[in-house]
């Protein structure tokens, strides 16, 4: 399972995710889709942990990363 809830991430003054939320359940499968620079990658940097983000929370089973270090609870 897949969770991101209110995910906030800026590059410099431009705010590349804005308050994203989404769920995916296990087995599911989804496509992120969108057009060059509305932040694909970085929305999948974030869930993975090589991005830190300002806000919200993502869980990838029972790992959960918070804002700002990207910290593992």
């Amino acid at each position: 399972m897949i969770g991101v809830q209110g995910l906030v991430k800026h590059h410099g003054t431009v705010r590349v995710l804005d308050d994203v939320s989404l769920h995916v359940d296990k087995g599911e499968v989804a496509a992120v889709i969108g057009p060059s620079g509305g932040g694909k990658s970085t929305l999948l940097r974030c869930i993975n942990g090589l991005e830190a983000f300002e806000s919200g929370t993502v869980s990838v089973g029972d790992i959960q990363l918070g804002p700002a270090h990207g910290q593992h609870s």
